[in-house]
């Protein structure tokens, strides 16, 4: 069982020792004097001292019992010993205390100090150009409250640094490494300076207010003592320079504003969105699991051979995952972190239906079949003849014999591919896709009895793509999704249920539309999914469609409403 524990403003998971059942004491706080590098016969001399987060002192009695009870957070100092017969002489600014001569404790160790983390006491008192060695000097009041206010600062841009990087997948990777080296490399460092400037506008804006930027680089020395620069003013001017404007945080944010520069004088533009991969929060209102906890449930989730604990604990990893599939550095590994969708299926509805409920969720097969199926085969009859149109339309005519073509529903969400074709870019140097070209983009066949393995390992393709197994393109046995080289299982048992999961798809995994097929799903999204109807970029051609879709929709539901008046 892990422990937090706290020393000198860091910490850190330390084990806790069992003997005979119990959870030790003495062996724990051996551990702890081990992990922070402490002097060992600190534990033998009873000079540490372990408290929980309410200050209340542990002891050898309490632990096990606490431990067992819940309690895993620690916080470990110094005892303190009184000084007694203590002769104090004053004057109108300091005072000097000459304590007698009696044996003190031995000297402990600090955690590393530099100006960052000591106050600036400079004022001083005639009285203390007298004091020798024997002498201790308090501050003034004045001085005292200038050092509470610095040790308040100091506490609270740790927190601040922490808890941006504990809400960011990466942000614990940084915090384990420093734990682990004591200090950063250089790409780690980076990571840090983006994820802490990304927080930094996102709270205040693009050009955050100058008196809040050193606040972030003193959070960074707290958080991490050893980065600090004993040879600097402050400890942190290598993060932030509060003088010349310089530093990792001042770089970064100056890139960051140079890069939106363009966005911000032209706000005049419409502010269209790639809905795929816009970060959303989740519907439902249930607690989400983050740190040990999520680590917790992840481990559990790869073991578990019971379904529904599975689904449980995929819900309950919710923002995690997508804080994951958020992070570019990251998103590539979502599978490897989540196998479970791998061998799983109804994951990926379940993630949908958190982002934007039951109701849109299922609005798809609710009416493409009633709404669009037939209109889309009506209009591609207009199209000019080809043999891959001729086919498709063949196929989709339920009274027609078709041994060799896709089933019904298939063949018409092809057909609809035709009436949104792949587009021109501007490129001359990339020839135009057709949109016989595009099915592959779309759906895949092989047949049952073919190696997957082999398959998968030709793919190239990075959006994902419906892969149906079966012995005939109408006569389908099993759906894949197939996402970065790996098939993911789907439990639909038609083909128009499998391509409602394949759409599903791009949101859970934060997966941009296949260039080819923009038009096609993005007709698909706001015409008859209804999501981010105004907000997402429309070509003239799927507004197009849409209107002649629906005209007749509308008509007919008009002349009812007038006949019912």
């Amino acid at each position: 069982m892990l422990a937090k524990v706290e020393y000198g403003g860091v910490q850190k998971y330390i084990k806790i020792p069992q003997i005979d059942g119990n959870f030790d004491f003495q062996n724990f706080l051996i551990e702890v004097t081990d992990k922070f590098s402490l002097q060992a016969q600190l534990v033998t001399e009873g000079v540490l001292s372990l408290t929980d987060t309410s200050e209340t002192e542990v002891d050898a009695d309490t632990f096990d019992e606490l431990v067992k009870s819940g309690v895993r957070n620690f916080k470990v100092g110094y005892r303190q010993y009184p000084i007694t017969d203590i002769a104090i002489t004053l004057d109108e600014s300091d005072s000097s205390v000459i304590p007698d001569t009696s044996p003190s404790p031995a000297s402990l160790p600090d955690p590393p100090a530099s100006p960052a983390s000591m106050p600036d006491f400079t004022a001083q008192s005639p009285a203390s150009s007298i004091s020798s060695d024997s002498t201790i000097i308090l501050p003034t009041t004045r001085n005292r409250k200038r050092a509470m206010k610095a040790d308040l600062d100091r506490d609270e841009a740790r927190k601040r640094v922490e808890t941006a990087l504990s809400s960011n997948p990466k942000g614990e990777e940084i915090i384990k490494e420093y734990d682990q080296t004591k200090t950063l490399s250089v790409g780690t460092r980076k990571q840090m300076v983006n994820i802490l400037v990304a927080e930094m506008v996102e709270t205040y804006g693009r050009i955050p207010p100058m008196h809040v930027r050193p606040t972030y680089a003193l959070g960074i020395v707290t958080l991490f003592p050893y980065l600090q620069d004993p040879y600097s003013k402050r400890g942190y001017e290598h993060f932030y320079d509060p003088q010349a404007n310089t530093g990792y945080l001042a770089w970064r944010l100056k890139t960051v504003q140079r890069n939106t520069h363009d966005g911000f004088r032209e706000c005049s533009r419409p502010d269209f969105q790639d809905s795929p991969t816009a970060h959303r929060e989740s519907l439902l209102t249930g607690d989400q699991l983050l740190g040990e906890e999520c680590r917790e449930a992840l481990s559990i989730m790869r073991h578990s051979t019971d379904k529904s604990v599975v689904s449980e604990k995929t819900r309950a990893t919710f923002d995690y995952r997508q804080k994951l599939v958020h992070d570019q550095d990251a998103t590539a590994s979502v599978l490897d972190v989540f196998p479970r969708f791998l061998d799983t299926a109804g994951l990926i509805e379940q993630d949908f239906s958190m982002m934007f409920g039951d109701h849109v969720s299922g609005r798809f097969l609710a009416r493409w079949s009633s709404d669009f199926k037939h209109r889309v085969i009506t209009e591609c009859q207009s199209l000019p003849s080809s043999p891959y149109v001729d086919e498709l339309l063949a196929a989709s005519d339920l009274q027609v014999e078709n041994d060799y073509g896709w089933d019904s529903d298939m063949s018409a969400l092809l057909l609809l591919l035709h009436l949104l074709p792949p587009t021109s870019k501007g490129q001359k140097k990339t020839p135009k896709m057709s949109s016989a070209q595009a099915v592959n983009h779309v759906v895949r066949f092989i047949k049952e009895g073919a190696s997957l393995t082999t398959f998968l390992d030709k793919v190239d393709a990075r959006q994902p793509f419906l892969l149906c197994i079966g012995e005939q393109k109408k006569k389908i046995a099993r759906f894949f999704i197939v996402v970065d080289q790996k098939a993911i299982p789907c439990n639909a048992q038609t083909s128009v249920a499998a391509f409602d999961v394949l759409f599903k798809t791009h949101y859970v995994f934060s997966l941009s539309y296949d260039e080819a097929l923009s038009a096609f799903y993005t007709f698909i999204q706001t015409t008859i999914y209804n999501i981010d109807v105004g907000t997402t970029k429309e070509t003239p051609r799927v507004k197009e469609l849409r209107a002649k879709l629906l005209q007749d929709h509308y008509n007919v539901t008009n002349s009812q409403r007038s006949e019912h008046s």
